[in-house]
Parts: C-alpha cells; sequence; structure tokens
C-alpha cells in the first residue's frame, strides 16, 4: 500500500519518464507535490524503492527506474464523492471507502460507521486502508457530523486510556482545541493520533507516555483529520 504522496510521486516520475524519457529533479519533485525541503522527497523515494515501485541505478545522476506500478490506477486520488478523510489512502486500484453518513441512521440506540484504516499510537507511519467494513457503536458516542473508526497501533497514548488494538471514533474536523486528541497527518505522508498542543507559532503532537518525546511542527506541516470523540475495547 502507499502514501497519498508516494502515489502522487510515483506517478510524476513516471509520467515525466514517459515524456522525456529523463527523471525529474529533486527540485522538480519538491516542487511538484508541494514539499517545503527536498529531505521529504528522499524520504518518498526510499519508501517507493523499499516497496518495489522504483530503483536508483548506481552510479549516474538523477538515475530513476520505475518498475511498477499499482495494478490499475487513475490520477485521481480523492474519491469523486462521500467523504474519505486523506490520511486513509489504499493503492491507487482501490476501490473508494464508502462515505460516512452525514447524519447516521439509528438502529436499536446505535449506529454504523465505517473502519478506514489503521492510525500509529507511537512513531508516526502511513495509515493502511484495509477492505473496509463498518462497526456499530452508541448513537450518544458520535452525536451529530460525519464520523470513522481507526485501529490503533502503539503504546504511545496508553496514559490518555488508549492502548494497541483499540478502535477510536473520530469526528472528522479540520479544527481542534489544545489538549484534544486528534488524527494528525504530518508532511502529507505520516498519521498518528496525539494531542494538540500549540508552541507559539508551531504545533505540538504530545503523546501520553513519557518513553515519547513530544514532536514540534511548523502549522504548514501538519493537518488535524479529526478529533477523538469515543474508543471500542475488545477483551479477549
Amino acid at each position: 500500500m502507499l502514501t497519498r504522496k508516494q502515489q502522487e510521486l510515483l506517478l510524476f516520475i513516471h509520467e515525466r519518464m514517459k515524456e522525456s524519457g529523463v527523471p525529474p529533479s529533486f527540485d522538480e519533485m519538491k516542487d511538484a507535490l508541494d514539499l517545503a525541503s527536498k529531505s521529504g522527497i528522499h524520504r518518498l523515494i526510499t519508501a517507493l524503492e523499499e516497496r518495489g515501485f522504483i530503483r536508483r541505478l548506481p552510479n549516474r545522476a538523477r538515475a530513476l527506474e520505475v518498475i511498477k506500478l499499482p495494478e490499475a490506477y487513475s490520477m485521481s486520488l480523492q474519491p469523486k464523492r462521500g467523504f474519505s478523510p486523506s490520511v486513509i489512502q489504499g493503492s491507487l486500484g482501490a476501490q473508494p471507502a464508502p462515505a460516512a453518513p452525514a447524519k447516521p441512521v439509528a438502529h436499536n440506540d446505535s449506529v454504523s460507521i465505517p473502519v478506514m484504516g489503521r492510525i500509529a499510537a507511537g512513531v508516526p507511519i502511513s495509515a493502511i486502508q484495509n477492505n473496509t467494513h463498518d462497526i456499530s457503536v452508541p448513537l450518544e458516542m458520535v452525536g451529530t457530523g460525519e464520523h470513522y473508526a481507526l485501529e490503533v497501533r502503539g503504546d504511545s497514548m496508553i496514559e490518555a486510556g488508549i492502548l494497541d488494538g483499540d478502535t477510536v471514533i473520530i469526528r472528522n474536523t479540520n479544527t481542534a482545541s489544545p489538549g484534544e486528541i486528534i488524527v494528525a497527518l504530518v508532511d502529507d505522508e505520516e498519521a498518528t493520533l496525539k494531542r494538540f498542543r500549540r508552541k507559539g507559532a508551531s504545533i505540538a503532537l504530545e503523546a501520553a507516555n513519557p518513553a515519547y518525546e513530544t514532536r514540534i511542527f511548523g502549522p504548514d506541516r501538519v493537518k488535524i483529520q479529526g478529533k477523538l470523540v469515543g474508543l471500542i475495547r475488545r477483551y479477549h
């Protein structure tokens, strides 16, 4: 599975090589993906290489070879209709996830919302879209608005009562108040569940586990994809 930015870069390289036979420069890649620095491109190139989509040719400047593309792809990375958070992107050939209902319909005081992938409660990872399924949650947990669920991986939020394997219920929003737990998209490629803080003009993503450091980012590097409103835990 590729993140949205990985997909964008792979297709940009592919299209450029079809046009000119020469891979784009790192500056061209940075500008095409609207990234602040070339370090983000280096990370994306490494990720694509590790996943077997491209190969760097030794002893040649700007030498990249596209080995494969997602099986079936569209240049549109967003579903044509409905809601799908941008932190959750599968392969370009995947079917769009079903839209969360704007006004959930109650059935015996519960509602059905889509589980749209995994989120890291630890070191940020790329969110992974699985075969989307629905879960039933109490109506009072969600209230109004659009909601989706994510499966938690990691232990950085354990002191907030969020454990590895929990399912978190997220209200779709791009704003939050300091102290709220949010789904944060960092540099359009890493997704994580952290407590939202402000440090002057910067944004701090704060763990609820002393083993993890608070990470500070410029405001242009972090996008809020929703905030925590509930949690489901299964006991085995």
